[in-house]
């Protein structure tokens, strides 16, 4: 599993001109289900996530987490994030869960995330979808978790 997570002070995610899911102040988090995750590393990765402290506190140190800092969180799948681009000059993504596997573990991961009491806005799972976000800070940090 992979994400890219990244410090908002807004993001949005539309789907044919339509916006579909929508946040202030959070977390824009890209996430990659791998052909080989388990419950195990979607439960590790929504405690990262969810207790990443890298909200400002009143001293201005990176110091609260996203659900301190009352921020909420945008998801958005991306398989993509497992491309292999190591041959030739077109990516291969073979190490992607097959969009049903991954459907269902994207879901999974964002009911975890919400049963740390956040806020999770979503895409539309498979649709073509543009992201807008204001990143805060800038702060992007990609979290891995290997099985």
């Amino acid at each position: 599993m992979k994400v890219i997570l990244q410090r908002v002070s807004e993001a949005e995610v539309r789907v044919h001109s339509q916006v579909v899911g929508a946040i202030n102040s959070g977390l824009l988090i890209l996430v990659g289900i791998h052909q080989d995750d388990t419950p195990a590393e979607l439960s590790w990765m929504a405690d990262k996530v969810a207790g990443l402290r890298i909200f400002r506190d009143a001293a201005g140190k990176m110091n609260l987490s996203v659900g301190d800092a009352q921020g909420a969180i945008l998801a958005v799948s991306q398989f993509t994030l497992f491309a292999d681009t190591k041959k030739g000059k077109r990516p291969s993504f073979g190490a992607a869960a097959r969009p049903e596997q991954a459907k269902a573990l994207f879901d999974d991961f964002c009911n975890l995330l919400r049963a740390h009491d956040l806020k999770v806005e979503t895409g539309i799972f498979g649709a073509d979808m543009q992201v807008k976000l204001v990143n805060d800070g800038p702060v992007t940090i990609p979290i891995e978790r290997n099985a």
